[in-house]
């Protein structure tokens, strides 16, 4: 497949990037991109809910009412579960939700997830641009330039840019990432992706 790269100012470069098929072309795995989303979610969990059980309430310990003849059930303590302010039964205690998947699976995932979103025409490639000050009015007007504005938006970038980052960060819909950073959940929840160019290659370089 064959792209044209943009201009900021939303005309045509004159440059064409070919996608490379072994990222943009593969026979998307979806049970892959459902692993390793979910491993990505698990690990964004900090896993410290917590909840007092019966042995760590501070109440009273005084047997409420006498063992047998009460007419109901016998109860040895106001820290039982069932009473308000007593102790929770099965409550969430602090564990890790972190979990490992093989490299070359999260590598189908990433590239499935990307040939998904080639076959949408969901790609767009903008020349290479650096901002000299965190402008957001400046960033949205960039993004309407190539269309790619109004909806989730992931930018990605061959490198950190601190500015072109502050510039998007109070746009809710937009994400800018590094190439090191993409993953397979953001390129899935966004409905646009803007690559900038060079990207690409760096992609293709790292594939194993």
């Amino acid at each position: 497949m064959e792209l044209s790269v943009y201009k900021i100012d939303g005309s045509e470069s004159g440059k064409k990037v070919v996608l490379d098929e072994r990222i943009f072309g593969v026979e998307p795995n979806d049970h892959a991109i459902y692993l390793d989303v979910k491993q990505y979610l698990a690990n964004q969990r900090q896993g410290t809910s917590k909840s007092k059980d019966r042995s760590e309430i501070a109440h009273s310990t005084k047997k409420q009412g006498r063992q047998k003849g009460g007419g109901g059930a016998r109860h040895g303590s106001l820290k039982a579960g069932i009473y308000v302010g007593g102790g929770r039964i099965f409550g969430p205690k602090p564990r890790c939700y972190r979990s490992k998947l093989n490299k070359k699976l999260k590598q189908l995932a990433r590239f499935s997830a990307l040939s998904y979103k080639a076959q949408e025409s969901a790609i767009t490639f903008v020349e290479p641009f650096a901002m000299d000050a965190p402008k957001t009015k400046e960033f949205i007007q960039i993004l309407n330039n190539i269309k790619a504005y109004g909806r989730k938006t992931l930018v990605v970038l061959p490198e950190n840019s601190a500015n072109i980052y502050l510039s998007s960060r109070n746009l809710p819909e937009v994400k800018v990432i590094t190439v090191d950073e993409i993953n397979t959940y953001a390129i899935m929840n966004s409905n646009k992706m803007v690559l900038v160019d060079g990207v690409q290659e760096i992609l293709a370089s790292r594939i194993k």
